[in-house]
């Protein structure tokens, strides 16, 4: 069966346009190894595509995308699991130097937690946490959101080869939160403890 329409009006207009611009960068990337210094860790809603929000080129950001941008703990127990072998492949075979949770607005799965207080387990508790803690006038679904992010940065600091490379000065964990309506990236300051706009120029 044919791929959608769309995909195929989509990759004519990328073999003649983006591609014929970049053809030699595209044969260099194919003929050799991607060397991403950038690690990215995002939602799988398709509203907010890293590669588009940051402008990234081929080969610039080695990209992983789930439901809600989960990071689990570190879990040596010989069981599937994808963005842990993800993080390992980026982290001790391409040695990315930075890795990048990145959180949206209206998040389809942490509404599903906030709303419901089902399906999202790995959030459950961050969920009944922020719950706990928002004031009336805060946006408890953004609160949850921007806990989340934290929530997989602390779960990144679990695994032990990862957390070596941080304190080594290696490797920086980075966490970011975009709104898709207003197209504007906020960034965490672990130090701070705190969230704040990134000024584009």
């Amino acid at each position: 069966m044919a791929l959608p329409k769309r995909l195929l009006e989509g990759y004519a207009s990328f073999r003649s346009g983006r591609y014929s611009l970049e053809a030699e960068r595209y044969r260099t990337l194919g003929e050799g190894n991607q060397k991403p210094t950038i690690m990215m860790i995002a939602c799988c809603d398709s509203r907010a595509a890293p590669e588009t929000i940051f402008d990234a080129g081929p080969g610039e950001i080695f990209v992983v995308r789930n439901v809600a941008n989960l990071v689990p703990p570190y879990a040596p127990d010989g069981r599937h699991h994808s963005t842990s072998a993800a993080l390992e492949f980026g982290v001790l075979s391409l040695g990315v130097k930075h890795v990048v949770v990145m959180g949206h607005g209206r998040c389809g799965g942490v509404r599903a937690m906030v709303e419901h207080g089902k399906w999202m387990s790995a959030v459950r508790d961050v969920a009944e946490t922020v719950r706990g803690e928002h004031s009336p006038g805060e946006d408890l679904q953004m609160a949850v959101e921007r806990a989340s992010v934290e929530h997989s940065l602390a779960n990144l600091r679990t695994f032990p080869w990862l957390r070596t490379r941080v304190n080594k000065g290696e490797l920086s964990l980075h966490g970011a939160w975009f709104d898709i309506s207003l197209g504007e990236l906020h960034a965490y300051d672990d130090g701070a403890v705190q969230w704040s706009l990134i000024k584009a120029a």
